[in-house]
């Protein structure tokens, strides 16, 4: 390629930039007269819907933060507080269920404020007709799941309607926990230089529901990766503290949509290496038939975190210490341009933008 060549591509690319950065500028609007599924898929859809619907309505400091739960200064001390709602099918899968999906989902949340988790709220919705030993097996799991996670679920409600119109069961619990340590991790606090980290394979819960219901006739031995991360994140917050910047669990819309939320909140670039990604290959086999990439696929024990450069060592140290992120590695790097973008460096020597779900590949995977 000459001079002249080399000069069209990058001159291209500025024009690219530029209507993206447009694009992003504009001020959230639905522009559909009616909520789709995509609204509900953690991607371009769902984060219209939240800004310029709920948090247009219900606008304050610390709900303008987006992140996975509040962290609120009571005067009495800091306290986090976050509430999540499940509605994933089949209700039942490898590896776990809707009951301590719904436990482990909100001890996340906490978990990567870098709270305590301490205690939960739980509500139902049942349909009529559900059968009584089918919620038996999902108060179980759950409190299984709550005591596994040194948490109490201490108050609660139950609707029940009309069959057909709630699919066997949906759950919504809230949590507290005790926000022991001064730190602040945000989406927005990403710098230049700073380490993109994940604690282990990425897409099994997402892959593991979709297979479990049975559509595709595919049969493969894997399992849901749901678990309870908060021993995970004390551990790396003892060992590097300030040095983490940000922790989130890589849940509805994966790895991809917790970049680039990161990106365009700290207007840093996430430059992601494709072979650096850990992916089982049952995992990556089963997305090359569903013509879907891994890394927008849905994890339940995963956490990303972007760690400042001189703290890797010691976080990659803790998160493999730990039995839920022995498999942790490095997969990218905070750079400072292109602002707001994700960019992946691919396995064969190209880079292409990394941008948010606009559609729903993995409809109800939590």
């Amino acid at each position: 390629m000459n001079t002249s060549q080399r000069a069209g591509a990058a001159s291209r690319e500025e024009q690219v930039l530029e209507r993206i950065a447009k694009v992003r500028a504009r001020r959230p609007k639905i522009r559909e007269e009616r909520i789709t599924l995509a609204h509900g898929a953690g991607g371009k859809a769902t984060h219209t819907l939240i800004e310029a619907v709920f948090v247009e309505a219900f606008r304050n400091p610390v709900l303008e933060q987006l992140e996975d739960g509040a962290s609120l200064d009571t005067g009495a001390g800091r306290l986090a507080f976050t509430t999540d709602s499940f509605v994933v099918a089949p209700l039942f899968f490898p590896g776990g269920n809707i009951g301590d999906l719904a436990v482990n989902g909100t001890v996340n949340d906490l978990a990567m404020c870098g709270a305590r988790p301490l205690y939960l709220s739980a509500g139902f919705i049942l349909e009529e007709g559900f059968p009584v030993a089918d919620l038996h097996r999902v108060v179980d799991s759950m409190a299984a799941a709550a005591r596994a996670a040194g948490v109490q679920v201490v108050t609660g409600d139950t609707k029940v309607v009309d069959r057909g119109k709630a699919d066997g069961c949906y759950i919504n619990t809230a949590g507290v926990g005790l926000l022991d340590r001064p730190l602040r991790l945000a989406a927005s606090a990403a710098r230049p230089g700073d380490v993109v980290l994940v604690s282990g394979p990425i897409g099994d819960h997402g892959i593991t529901v979709m297979l479990a219901r049975g559509e595709l006739d595919i049969s493969a031995d894997i399992r849901s990766d749901t678990a309870p991360l908060h021993g995970l994140t004390a551990a790396l917050l003892d060992a590097v503290g300030e040095g983490v910047r940000l922790l989130r669990d890589a849940t509805r819309g994966g790895v991809a949509t917790i970049c680039n939320e990161v990106a365009v909140a700290s207007q840093v670039a996430v430059v992601l290496d494709e072979g650096s990604v850990p992916v089982r290959p049952i995992v990556t086999g089963a997305a090359e038939l569903l013509g879907i990439d891994p890394l927008y696929v849905a994890s339940e024990g995963r956490l990303v975190a972007v760690v400042a450069p001189e703290r890797v060592d010691a976080a990659l140290a803790a998160l493999r210490a730990h039995p839920l992120g022995a498999e942790a590695a490095v997969i990218g790097a905070v750079r400072d341009d292109p602002p707001g973008l994700v960019m992946l460096r691919t396995a064969f020597g190209g880079t292409r933008i990394v941008d948010l779900l606009v559609g729903d590949p993995l409809p109800r995977i939590c």
